[in-house]
């Protein structure tokens, strides 16, 4: 015990710089690393990172395209909506349009399953 509080006091007199290459010199000697135990020794740090990701609650139902069966379209994007069949039509022929703004993901769901089964081909942002 006695040479291991020596040892510990004969370090204590190392400068930063010192310590540092003190470190690189051991771990090419044995082969080891010194970050993976400071990696071990902060668990809140590894259980702060795994906290799940908050769930998206409120989708866009976007048009990317109407497809071939443009009429089938714009008739589901009037019953999606209460757009009148100008607008309803303007919608349907514009990329990146949003039919829905901010629904729950089962609405949005949905829509997009009546638009597709119309032909156009829908994305949930």
């Amino acid at each position: 015990m006695a040479e291991l509080s020596k040892i510990v006091d004969e370090l204590s007199t190392l400068s930063v710089l010192e310590a540092a290459e003190l470190v690189k010199m051991l771990e090419e000697k044995w082969g080891v690393s010194a970050a993976a135990p400071m990696a071990m020794a902060m668990p809140g740090a590894a259980a702060a990172a795994a906290e799940p990701v908050e769930e998206k609650t409120e989708f866009d139902v976007v048009i990317k395209d109407a497809g071939a069966k443009k009429i089938d379209v714009i008739k589901v994007i009037r019953q999606l909506t209460s757009l009148g069949l100008g607008e309803a039509k303007t919608l349907a022929e514009t990329a990146g349009g949003k039919v829905l703004t901010g629904v729950g993901k089962d609405a949005a769901t949905e829509a997009k399953k009546k638009l597709e089964e119309a032909g156009a081909s829908v994305e949930l942002a």
